[in-house]
């Protein structure tokens, strides 16, 4: 699934809007949560019917609904000296599942309800057929994030359990999910949505929002706690409490999907498309617990490829958007340069298990067809209860933290022979920069059964005062294989210089 956001809408204060007042709790946290998510655990699932959305309104396209618009002035604490302001999001297009949406503050827990007065409908001439009964189907914060008298969008959550958000100075790019069951299985993914919403006032001088969340799917239920800080690197601090239903062959951790087309490393891209490269991230990065730091860049391959990593507890994965150079991109309107990354931070051990990679081939830039996550070794029973706490960091690539060497550029040229191949790799890093070219770095390269290496070249590359690694593979007739995994790092004697570089060769 992939989401496509418009421009930035002026917000200013807030407009008190009376909802349906509950009674008044005197606590309300992650645990008023979890007790509801265990509850809705032990009964049968049931989906949320979207039957109140007008046929009409599930057939507009893409531009109709964008074209539905929240008027900025009604949004939620429009009018009080609140930094964030929240507005909500029409049902219509891919976006029908209704979703109620509370706020809380001193005076209890209240839900904002829809109404169709709330929004514009712009060139829309089907206004006054929109029922006053429906439901909103997701919400966005907007915060003064890039400067002071600005109220930008930086944080939305849509869409089953999709949200997204960015920094100062990004646009969206990579989402994430709440939770992913059974992704990449022959028996069918399946999709947990949040069915609920609790958003907590903010203190008028708050540097962050809490938001709670309720999810559910016939397979497992959970509660969510959202921190949301806003900033150069926005941060989200998370806890979670899933309930197991019934038996998942493959649970998702920290979910992320983002968009590869092509890059550097593609060959031959659409000779109909001006544009160098298309995508919203361009690697996978892990940190492992035992010091070593992976780097897997992205691709679109003809078939879908699945990657395990065995890292048990990472200190950190993600995926990155490492290449912030407009003139590798040269598009205005998407700005592909500005996209940021997404780093997980697992709090605590969450046991053993593996980062998974999951690549599907897409034909244009608007499918989301790279997934990242964390997946426990142990598949979870029915009745069982799992808790997961992480940070989650939506940064800008040049706030990559790098005590070793790191890629920047990886570069294939295929020969005629198939299995043969030419790999550039350009490294960079500051004690790796400093290194004089007399400097005998050597390079250690390991490729699975099926392949060899025919020859291999480091030198320093002065256009960048990085070093370059330029090394050759062919097939291995007597052990020969569809696919060459291949891992890469620069050395000065024993001691790695720089991070591991993988890669899934399909000749």
């Amino acid at each position: 699934m992939h989401f496509v956001f418009w421009g930035r809408i002026v917000l200013g204060l807030w407009m008190m809007w009376p909802g349906n007042l509950y009674a008044a709790q005197e606590t309300f946290g992650f645990q008023s949560v979890t007790d509801k998510a265990k509850e809705l655990a032990g009964r049968p699932f049931q989906e949320v019917p979207d039957n109140k959305v007008p046929e009409f309104l599930k057939k507009i396209g893409y531009d109709q609904w964008r074209d539905i618009r929240f008027q900025p002035q009604k949004a939620l604490w429009y009018y009080m000296s609140i930094p964030f302001k929240i507005q909500f999001f029409h049902p219509g297009f891919l976006y029908n599942r209704p979703v109620i949406i509370h706020y809380i503050d001193q005076a209890g827990i209240h839900q904002f309800p829809f109404s169709p007065e709330l929004f514009g409908y712009g060139k829309n001439n089907f206004r006054e057929k929109v029922p006053s009964d429906l439901d909103f189907t997701g919400f966005r914060v907007h915060y003064p994030i890039n400067r002071v008298d600005y109220y930008d969008e930086m944080a939305v959550f849509l869409g089953a359990s999709y949200f997204r958000a960015v920094g100062k100075q990004q646009t969206y790019g990579i989402s994430a999910r709440g939770l992913a069951v059974n992704m990449a299985e022959e028996s069918g993914e399946e999709f947990p949505f949040f069915k609920e919403f609790w958003i907590v006032r903010p203190q008028n001088q708050a540097k962050e929002i809490t938001v709670y969340a309720l999810l559910d799917s016939p397979s497992v239920s959970g509660a969510y706690e959202y921190i949301i800080k806003p900033a150069e690197e926005t941060l989200m601090r998370v806890n979670s409490a899933l309930f197991i239903r019934r038996k998942i062959k493959k649970l998702g951790i920290a979910p992320m999907t983002t968009m590869f087309l092509y890059g550097e490393n593609s060959g031959l891209r659409d000779r109909n498309d001006f544009r160098p490269e298309v995508h919203d991230s361009d690697g996978l990065l892990i940190f492992s617990r035992s010091g070593e730091r992976i780097w897997r860049p992205l691709i679109n391959p003809q078939r879908i490829l699945i990657n395990v990593f065995e890292v048990g507890t990472p200190q950190g994965f993600g995926l990155a958007q490492r290449d912030r150079n407009f003139d590798h991109y040269q598009d205005l309107e998407a700005r592909y340069d500005l996209r940021p990354g997404l780093w997980i931070v697992p709090q605590g051990d969450w046991g053993k298990g593996h980062v998974e990679l999951v690549q599907i081939p897409a034909n244009n830039e608007y499918n989301e067809n790279v997934n990242a996550f964390w997946v426990p070794e142990q598949s979870p029973e029915p009745g069982e209860t799992l808790n997961f706490s992480y940070t989650m960091k939506w940064y800008p690539a040049r706030r990559e933290h790098f005590s070793l060497g790191h890629v920047t550029d990886t570069r294939i040229v295929r020969a005629s022979e198939k299995g043969e191949a030419k790999f550039i790799i350009d490294f960079q890093g500051e004690e790796l920069n400093a290194m004089p070219s007399n400097k005998n770095l050597t390079a250690d390269i390991s490729v699975t059964k099926g392949h060899k290496i025919t020859g291999q070249q480091v030198f320093k590359n002065p256009a960048t005062e990085g070093w370059r690694l330029v090394f050759q593979i062919g097939p291995d007739k007597k052990t020969s294989a569809d696919t060459a995994d291949l891992r890469v790092f620069l050395k000065d004697g024993p001691g790695a210089l720089t991070e591991t570089w993988t890669y899934t060769f399909l000749p």
